[in-house]
């Protein structure tokens, strides 16, 4: 972890030459800009908020990243996530199948939450990734840029598939002390993409403003 960078005057005005100032987003501090090497970030030497930190990943990368995790959210939402047995019958639930159960059993309330959280945040969270970084790749800026950027911050808390993977993961336990229970690729593809919604928590979307160029 690198020193953080001293704060300078908001008055004062950046050399032409320098990269853009970082501004904290909890104090407003301004802060000089630097390139980072492996394993650094920035804090704000007022507050310690994280303003900048490394990261290895280009845009192209990122998009790849993207893509891999938009085939495993496919392969989560259509193969079952457990097979329950017992005797001689086995009842599969797919994540569908287990809201519209819920629905039917008057829990609305949970049925919309569990589909808003464990699929349309982070369907449209990947999907809105991707159609920036698509064109971040050649370090331009994607058409309602600025709209998806805010978009992207406020979904951030809501895209819960870690919770829902753990909780599975707790059901299956407890109820192999009744039922035959056979974990399905369904869940482990939701493992893999909670993995890989983790990495993209680590990722600093804030730079994509100064690695893209708003259309002329």
């Amino acid at each position: 972890m690198s020193t953080p960078e001293q704060g300078i005057a908001r008055e004062e005005p950046a050399p032409a030459t320098a990269a853009a100032p970082l501004i904290c987003e909890q104090c407003d501090t301004v802060h000089r800009n630097r390139v980072l090497a492996r394993g650094e970030q920035i804090r704000c030497v007022r507050c310690g908020a994280e303003l900048a930190r490394y990261h290895a990943l280009d845009a192209g990368g990122m998009l790849a990243l993207v893509l891999t995790a938009l085939i495993v959210f496919v392969i989560a939402n259509v193969w079952p996530v457990v097979t329950l047995g017992l005797g001689a019958q086995r009842i599969s639930a797919t994540l569908w199948g287990t809201i519209i159960m819920m629905w039917k059993q008057e829990a609305q309330v949970v049925a919309v939450v569990a589909a808003a959280t464990l699929f349309f945040f982070p369907l449209n969270k990947m999907l809105m990734l991707g159609w920036v970084l698509w064109f971040a790749r050649d370090g331009r800026r994607a058409p309602a840029f600025a709209f998806i950027m805010r978009t992207l911050h406020y979904l951030q808390p809501w895209t819960m598939t870690e919770v829902f993977v753990l909780g599975a993961l707790v059901s299956i336990v407890k109820a192999r002390a009744y039922f035959e229970v056979l974990p399905d690729p369904g869940i482990w593809a939701y493992g893999v993409l909670t993995l890989l919604i983790t990495i993209f928590s680590g990722i600093d979307l804030r730079r994509l403003w100064d690695d893209t160029e708003p259309p002329r």
